[in-house]
């Protein structure tokens, strides 16, 4: 395998296109990368295929090609797909680490048609709602397929040098008899950091992102309507005029790391529904997934262990402002919004409650120091200001220190300061001056007070090639708040020691075997325990690329004042992608449930929880994607539900060309009896040149059991609403 090895890339000689084949002059004094070594689930071993990478570049692009040999090119999986749907497919790309500190990278993937899938890459995870702009082809052969990619150097960031030597490795995904995994550079799955183990594109000279400007421009059109009188599906719409907004997004790079942006007026809307949850036996607020293009960029500095920083509180701001610097270990982002409907989260110990505010100016500013390999020290400071008055502040640091290859020591600390909008209408019906928290301190409503709060993480971790294990301490102080992040709850101090041991069978059954056991203990702020539990299970990894998952917690719990002793839980999940046209997966639970949303008191009942997922394929085009959830509880004693429904959401998906597909949601909530028809044509030629038409309409099953026998119309299912838009938005780049 190649270790850590060093390409030296070849500047362009001739003339490159980007249409799939390698037959221009320009491929010819490439510099070439061979020997692949599989990682997954063969540890540095050769691979059952050939993989070569063709590299090169001239003073605007970088270019890479990929030779993917296949004796069976019948079996290669590849569809024509909207972008980032492409990773059930075979795929290739390559992961950039431009600054060498470990703390985040590119990935730029592309199946065998050419269709894109791009991430970014941090120690947290991947955020595949990150997007760079270039561009790729590909084709099958009959020795497998080939891709192209040229990549704009001002797509990318990096540190302002004579000459870039940037970390990377190439992959290749060969999903057969199991998803295979090739790397050009060898990673060990006893090393924890993975761009430590990457290779060096080296010699790259006189290359500059440079300052660049780029301006989005948009429109965003529609109308919307509703029944006047919701519950009567007769009382007729009433319409709203159409109308029609422009936006404008500024963005200029001043160095190869060192950017500013500006959004006037940004549409920050989605084109498609976050997916329904269940809500009906929850008490804390639902998280839901950010994908504004605009918070993209720097996104990797928001992330911490407590979530002070959560863009989407960023609801509907007239104006933002994000200044964004890079250099080789230092990285800063500040970001200013002018927000005209403001969201608030109230958090408290067994709930939290939602408020609105109106308007409120928003600061976020974060900075990190990266030090040695895979290890940092970072600030980070919020503030939210309130136009009917009031503020939230939060500051404090966070830092994460490898050491001896496999353990890792990771802090967080943080202080709040609370000055609440004095304005009980706000929280009415929600919370009022007899409702208190912090031991009868404060009152729920928001009636002026001040306070101030405190958060804190503690972790020491081992990840290696066999045994791992976490131990965390979190404390959420009962007077802790972030206004402008994701925290649901406080008075929580908790205790955790995570455990695995994985087994690498060689074998014609199991690729991987794990054994995980994670017991936690939980208090409040005040001493007083809310929750024990032992959660065990084991993972298997199969051939035919299959897994399985079968668990056990036992848990004992407070909630509302009542003692609920050894709640069991069984629960297991499968999920298989063994065939290249059908993928489908389960989890289900079933076992003792607390009733948390009871009345007068909450009760320990009989459950299942159950959740479904497919991907059906017709055709290279045609996607299918069914979802389906099913929840209930029982009484003990009774028999009698608690309750029971389920939510079924279908995407349907046909794609005309690589830019142009046509989209069909219908969504189902059997809990409210209530439907959701979303279709949307798209055409994209980038991730930001975009134009959407398309329609929401929502209905009411009049006759449903949420209802009063005494307000049910017989009318069935009727419209309630409906909304049509456009977007039209263009990037350009000078």
């Amino acid at each position: 395998p190649n270790v850590k090895p060093v390409l030296g890339v070849k500047q362009l000689e001739g003339r490159i296109q980007i249409d799939g084949f390698l037959d221009d002059d320009g491929w010819v004094g490439a510099s070439l990368a061979t020997n692949f070594a599989e990682t997954q689930p063969g540890d540095q071993v050769r691979p059952p295929v050939g993989t070569e990478v063709l590299v090169t570049y001239d003073q605007t692009h970088l270019y890479i090609a990929f030779r993917a040999y296949d004796s069976r090119p019948a079996q290669i999986r590849a569809s024509l797909r909207a972008r980032d749907e492409i990773f059930d497919d075979d795929f290739v790309g390559v992961v950039i680490d431009t600054y060498g500190n470990a703390a985040w990278a590119y990935e730029l993937f592309v199946n065998p048609y050419g269709i894109q899938g791009d991430m970014r890459w941090t120690p947290g995870g991947e955020d595949i709602g990150f997007d760079v702009v270039f561009e790729s082809r590909g084709r099958i052969t009959d020795e497998g397929y080939q891709v192209e990619l040229a990549v704009p150097f001002k797509s990318l960031r990096f540190p302002n040098r004579p000459t870039q030597d940037w970390r990377a490795t190439f992959i290749r995904v060969h999903p057969r008899d199991s998803e295979r995994h090739y790397s050009w550079a060898a990673i060990s799955r006893d090393d924890p950091c993975y761009p430590c183990q990457f290779g060096t594109l080296s010699g790259m000279s006189g290359v500059r992102s440079g300052s660049s400007f780029e301006l989005l421009p948009g429109i965003v059109g529609g109308q919307t309507a509703e029944l006047s009188d919701p519950s009567d599906p007769s009382s007729g719409f009433d319409e709203a005029d159409p109308d029609a907004d422009l936006s404008l997004g500024v963005r200029y790079a001043f160095t190869p790391s060192t950017s500013a942006e500006l959004s006037l007026n940004p549409d920050f809307s989605q084109v498609e529904s976050d997916v329904a949850q269940i809500d009906v036996n929850t008490t804390f607020a639902l998280f839901f997934p950010e994908r504004r293009p605009f918070f993209q960029e720097g996104s990797d500095l928001y992330d911490s262990w407590h979530d002070v920083i959560y863009t989407r509180q960023i609801n509907d701001p007239l104006i933002a402002v994000k200044a964004t610097i890079r250099s080789d270990r230092t990285s800063f982002v500040y970001l200013f919004g002018r927000d005209e409907e403001t969201p608030m989260i109230l958090p408290f110990e067994e709930r939290s409650l939602f408020a609105a505010p109106g308007k409120s100016y928003a600061n976020i500013l974060r900075a990190r120091y990266a030090f040695k390999e895979d290890s940092y020290a970072g600030v980070m400071f919020t503030d939210r200001r309130y136009d009917i008055g009031g503020s939230g502040t939060v500051g404090g640091f966070d830092g994460s220190y490898r050491f001896a290859q496999n353990y890792r020591i990771e802090a967080q600390g943080l202080l709040s300061y609370t000055d609440e909008p004095d304005d009980p209408s706000l929280t009415a019906g929600v919370a009022n001056a007899d409702t208190t928290f912090a031991d009868g301190k404060y009152t729920a409503a928001l009636d002026g007070e001040t306070y101030t709060g405190h958060a804190v993480y503690l972790s020491l971790e081992r990840d290696a090639r066999h045994w791992n294990s976490d131990i965390d301490y979190w404390d959420t102080g009962a007077t802790f708040r972030a206004d402008l992040g994701f925290v649901r709850r406080n008075s929580s101090r908790r205790v955790s020691w995570y455990n695995n041991y994985i087994f690498y069978p060689d074998d014609r059954v199991f690729d991987r075997i794990r054994f995980n056991i994670l017991p936690s203990a939980e208090w409040n702020s005040f001493g007083a325990p809310k929750r024990r539990a032992l959660e065990n299970w084991v993972d298997l990894v199969l051939k035919g690329q299959m897994s399985f998952v079968f668990g056990y917690d036992n848990t004992n719990e407070n909630f509302r004042n009542v003692d609920f002793e050894d709640i069991d839980l069984y629960y297991m999940e499968f999920n298989t992608n063994y065939f290249a046209r059908f993928q489908f997966g389960f989890w289900l639970g079933v076992g003792d449930r607390v009733a948390r949303t009871a009345q007068p008191q909450p009760f320990l009942g009989d459950g299942e929880h159950l959740d479904v997922w497919v991907t059906l394929r017709i055709g290279d085009r045609f996607v299918l994607e069914p979802l389906f959830t099913y929840s209930t509880i029982r009484d003990k004693d009774t028999g009698a539900d608690f309750f029971k429904g389920y939510i079924t959401r279908t995407k349907f998906n046909y794609q005309f060309t690589r830019e142009l597909f046509l989209r069909f949601v219908l969504q189902y909530d059997d809990f409210d009896g209530v439907v959701n028809v979303e279709p949307l044509l798209s055409y994209e030629l980038n991730p930001f040149t975009v134009f959407y038409v398309g329609a929401n309409v929502n209905g009411q099953d009049f006759d449903h059991k949420s209802f009063d026998p005494l307000d049910r119309t017989g009318d069935g299912f009727e419209p309630t609403s409906w909304q049509y838009f456009f977007k039209f938005q263009y990037f350009y780049r000078y």
